[in-house]
């Protein structure tokens, strides 16, 4: 997992991170395809309760492409959308069928960034702008299993 910055898609204070496969890496033309198709999800957030905060995983995966989109809404829930495609052809992606839900490495990106939310939004001290900044700092790296 490699973190690949923080965004500002419709709206939302979105984290952007890799999942790469052996062999397999997230291009710009991959990262850019799925900023695309995260920012029609997320115009719908507000509709839904969300707070403005999000994750954007963009999975180079061994069998194909995925890109996870979530977000935190009210309630301390969360929304979830998964788009899938044909390995390296990122204009293919389109939404998975019902009821799918995040692999195991996805799942470990999203585990951290459950943490980090508890951790500086929820848990942390001081004007909420400051926790936001800590929460946009507050990312994960390095192999994932």
């Amino acid at each position: 997992m490699r973190a690949l910055g923080t965004r500002e898609i419709a709206g939302h204070l979105v984290k952007v991170y890799a999942v790469e496969a052996p062999g397999r890496v997230v291009t710009e033309r991959e990262e850019a395809s799925a900023l695309r198709v995260a920012g029609p999800h997320l115009e719908l957030g507000r509709a839904r309760g969300s707070l403005g905060l999000g994750v954007l995983i963009v999975h180079a995966g061994g069998d194909g492409d995925y890109v996870v989109v979530q977000s935190w809404i009210e309630a301390s829930m969360s929304d979830l959308a998964v788009f899938i495609g044909p390995a390296g052809r990122p204009d293919e992606l389109r939404p998975g069928r019902v009821g799918l839900a995040p692999c195991v490495w996805e799942a470990a990106v999203l585990a951290h960034e459950r943490h980090a939310y508890v951790r500086n939004v929820l848990d942390g001290t001081g004007p909420l702008a400051e926790r936001l900044v800590a929460w946009g700092a507050d990312v994960g790296g390095g192999h994932v299993r």
